[in-house]
């Protein structure tokens, strides 16, 4: 039996009403005719910054320093103003079978055919589940989004004493919140041989924050039958395991793509990121389907994200004009240690990436790396960056590197060497 569902037609459709995609709609809403609809599923538009109290959003696209609800507010804000329409509370739960977005609503169920549709639906971190961390099943586990949300839209305490798990930007996110709160972070644990966050941040933890990092070390069980008790660490070297009491578990980082979407229309997928495979204009597999955001890098700045959205603005504005003549794509690949890039394929002679930047994450930290790329055995550029390549963050190369690709000439492999 088939549910009858409203055509809704915008000349634009946006899924994700989040960094990435707020600043597309503020781009398209003032450039295009007909409207510039935005499909979010939280009952109020900002994406994850939305609940993140502390500081330090805004500085590369709106050159302020901002904490994360202002930021939100002023993304939604601009984006109403330029004339997008947002809608909150809407679930795209998949494709109809002519390529429209269906849409579940508190005022109905939608069918929503657009001339594009822009894919920013961000990413998450893998919650203990997905990382198989046995033990027993009591409350006080959270993941930094969830631990936010509880903490900064809902008032509550997590608890007295908490272990993150994670040393990524997102991790010291985390102990902020949990400091607003009055929880103590007693432990933050990675399995890496450094801190995977920038190097002023673990030695501002341990003078003013007071958090006391133990590298090369996991969380290998849970304990607790209500509520969390105490965490068993494991050095991952010698084996030796001792128990850690707490009362509060939080997850931070190791994330993933929200790719079902993607998934689903079949698009092409990034193996290294799992997220939709795109050229530098951020066009995806299917023509008219564009992505923009942490979808396509998990996970970058807010920041980032939302130019991001401004550089796919102007692809969907080619497209819409019929200006898209795309040519053959050459695909890019990471070489170990670096885990993925994006994007993963580039077209010779037209637009790159946005800022000139290629984005890749690496396994291993190398201070000053020297970055190599080959194309069929030629080594087309080779330069070394005077920024460290480092685990738990984004690396940032930059794409003019592959000015000498040629179309045909087999893949382009891009490596790290010291």
């Amino acid at each position: 039996m088939s549910t009858t569902r409203t055509r809704l037609s915008p000349t634009v459709a946006i899924v994700g009403g989040g960094p990435a995609g707020l600043r597309t709609a503020r781009e398209l809403a003032r450039a295009v005719p007909g409207r510039t609809l935005v499909l979010e599923r939280e009952q109020e538009a900002g994406g994850v910054p939305r609940h993140c109290g502390h500081t330090g959003f805004g500085v590369r696209d709106l050159h302020r320093v901002l904490t994360g609800p202002v930021y939100a507010r002023r993304m939604v804000r601009a984006a109403e103003r330029a004339g997008a329409e947002i809608r909150t509370g809407a679930m795209v739960t998949g494709w109809s079978p002519d390529g429209g977005l269906e849409v579940t609503a508190p005022d109905g169920l939608f069918e929503v055919r657009a001339d594009a549709v822009v894919l920013a639906t961000g990413a998450r971190e893998r919650p203990r589940t997905a990382r198989l961390i046995p033990g027993d099943r009591p409350d006080g586990v959270f993941t930094t989004g969830h631990l936010q949300n509880l903490v900064h839209l809902h008032h509550r305490r997590p608890g007295r004493r908490a272990v993150i798990v994670g040393s990524e930007l997102v991790s010291w996110s985390a102990v902020l919140t949990l400091r607003e709160a009055g929880c103590r972070t007693v432990l933050m644990t990675t399995e890496r041989p450094r801190g995977e966050a920038y190097a002023m941040l673990p030695l501002a933890g341990r003078a003013g924050l007071r958090v006391p990092l133990r590298t090369r070390t996991r969380v290998t069980r849970i304990i607790g039958k209500g509520r969390v008790e105490a965490v068993q660490i494991e050095d991952v070297g010698s084996g030796r395991r001792w128990n850690v009491p707490c009362d509060t578990v939080v997850f931070t980082g190791d994330w993933i793509p929200d790719n079902e979407l993607a998934r689903s229309a079949g698009l092409a997928l990034s193996p290294g990121t799992l997220g939709p495979a795109v050229d530098g204009a951020l066009r995806t597999s299917r023509p008219g389907v564009f992505a923009a955001g942490n979808l396509l890098h998990p996970v970058d700045t807010a920041d980032i994200a939302a130019l991001d959205g401004a550089h796919v603005a102007r692809t969907v504005l080619d497209h819409l004009a019929g200006r898209t003549r795309p040519g053959d794509g050459v695909p890019i690949v990471a070489d170990a240690p670096l885990r993925w890039l994006s994007p993963a394929t580039y077209r010779p002679g037209e637009r790159g990436p946005a800022r000139g930047r290629l984005l890749a994450w690496t396994d291993e930290y190398v201070p000053f790396p020297r970055v190599r790329v080959v194309q069929n055995g030629r080594t087309v550029a080779e330069r070394r960056l005077p920024w460290p390549a480092a685990p738990g963050r984004v690396f940032r190369i930059p794409s003019g590197l592959l000015d000498a690709v040629r179309p045909g000439d087999g893949d382009v492999h891009v490596s790290l060497h010291c």
